[in-house]
């Protein structure tokens, strides 16, 4: 099995991030939850990039690690950027982020900095994995509401 110098994180490891106080606009800002319809529809018309700031900062998420979400290389995020919105398959997966967001908010009581926290933590029932890791996939997505909805409902693994 091969090893990881220290100095270089693996491609797994999501590592714990200090938050910096959140900005006026971004404490303000709280997704809404879409149907999956709304989800397809707001995709094909691509989503606007403020939205990755906005996520990003709420969630603590660096630019890199919303790469990794969006499954996008880092470059091309920061093209997005410039362009101001996204391309549909990378704005499906901003708005899944969205509307995970909004119920992890329902189930941490509004607060971001919980959700934020527990998105780094890693779960037994996510075989030691953080939830921010899976997010690299779409059935991860899945698994982690999952997970939010049997918080929700008080039923602990």
């Amino acid at each position: 099995m091969a090893t990881v110098p220290s100095h270089q994180a693996s491609p797994t490891t999501i590592p714990k991030r200090r938050r910096s106080p959140l900005s006026a606009s971004v404490a303000s800002y709280r997704p809404e939850l879409l149907s999956g319809l709304a989800i397809i529809e707001q995709a094909r018309r691509g989503v606007n990039t403020q939205q990755v700031d906005q996520l990003a900062q709420l969630l603590g998420i660096s630019l890199k690690e919303m790469a990794v979400v969006l499954q996008i290389a880092e470059r091309s995020l920061h093209r997005f950027r410039t362009e101001g919105h996204l391309d549909e398959q990378a704005s499906e997966r901003l708005l899944l982020l969205a509307n995970l967001t909004a119920h992890g908010l329902l189930v941490f009581d509004g607060q971001p900095d919980a959700l934020a926290n527990w998105l780094r933590h890693p779960l037994r029932e996510l075989k030691n994995q953080s939830p921010l890791q899976l997010l690299a996939t779409i059935s991860g997505f899945g698994l982690v509401d999952d997970v939010l909805t049997r918080i929700e409902y008080g039923v602990y693994s």
